[in-house]
């Protein structure tokens, strides 16, 4: 937790009065990004994002797998977070790992929608090779390397940018004599198959400090709110995610605002990640 005095309180809360931050932001506006991919070789795909001083790194592994019985139609993507105790001093023992699974839970609730699948960003269908039969199970592990605020849209950030830098191995599929058998899949070493992330969203948390809301919050402004909402949306504009977080409970009326404020402001940053993820892409060729 950030100890601020009252003076330095005043000032914080002060300036997003006056729309103009400790750092020179205005109250809608992210701090500079800045993505590297292809950082884990082991991977099938990663990537370093760094959102003013808070970093982090993704990675994915692929692996084939069965599909559930209740979801024969349907991969499986699994999400872990991890709070490098370097990162920051709370994160030390059980207070790291307590945030670790908060903020693994919220990014499968913005990104993975329902526990049946249903309203999920990534596109779970797209990762069956045959019904019932054989699927790709993702992981993804996202770990903070340095924190300053505003972990859970860093870490959408680096989870969107590690799925552009994925492969997925070509897999040539014979099925058996009878429906019963487990077909006979064989993986390629040389071809690959680039993962779609048109649909995969960003998450943009709007955080309440006094009487204002602001985007990508320092963990100095984090110290001074009252609540946060987190909203994960994707390229068209759509609502693939909500989570709240703070104690103090919000209007409809001010929680509307916010979605709407939440989607005008992920369609820039979009743009701006989308940016830095092909220069990277580009550099890494």
């Amino acid at each position: 937790m950030v100890g601020l005095s009252e003076g330095e309180k005043q000032f914080l809360s002060g300036g997003i009065e006056h729309n103009i931050r400790a750092d020179g932001r205005t109250r809608h506006q992210f701090r500079p990004i800045s993505v590297h991919t292809g950082v884990i070789p082991q991977a099938n795909g990663s990537a370093r994002v760094r959102l003013g001083a808070t970093e982090v790194i993704a990675s994915i592994k692929a692996e084939l797998g069965k599909p559930s019985l209740l979801h024969p139609d349907k991969g499986k993507v699994s999400i872990f977070v991890d709070c490098s105790p370097t990162a920051a001093p709370i994160y030390e023992g059980k207070g790291g790992e307590e945030l670790s699974m908060e903020l693994s839970v919220a990014l499968e609730r913005c990104l993975l929608g329902g526990k049946s699948g249903a309203g999920a960003a990534i596109d779970l269908s797209s990762l069956v090779l045959v019904e019932g039969k054989v699927c790709w199970d993702l992981y993804i592990d996202a770990l903070v390397v340095s924190s300053d605020g505003n972990l859970l849209d860093s870490l959408a950030a680096g989870i969107k940018a590690a799925l552009s830098n994925t492969g997925l191995p070509k897999v040539n599929v014979v099925l058996g004599a009878s429906p019963e058998e487990q077909p006979e899949v064989d993986v390629s070493d040389e071809e690959f198959l680039q993962f779609d992330t048109s649909a995969v969203p960003v998450i943009v948390t709007l955080t309440k400090v006094g009487k204002h809301y602001i985007v990508d919050a320092t963990s100095e402004e984090e110290s001074q709110m009252s609540s946060a909402v987190s909203v994960s949306v994707n390229g068209n504009g759509q609502i693939c995610g909500l989570t709240k977080r703070g104690g103090a409970g919000l209007d409809p009326s001010v929680l509307y605002d916010m979605v709407s404020v939440a989607k005008y402001v992920s369609q820039q940053f979009i743009s701006v990640l989308d940016s830095e993820i092909a220069a990277a892409e580009a550099s890494e060729d």
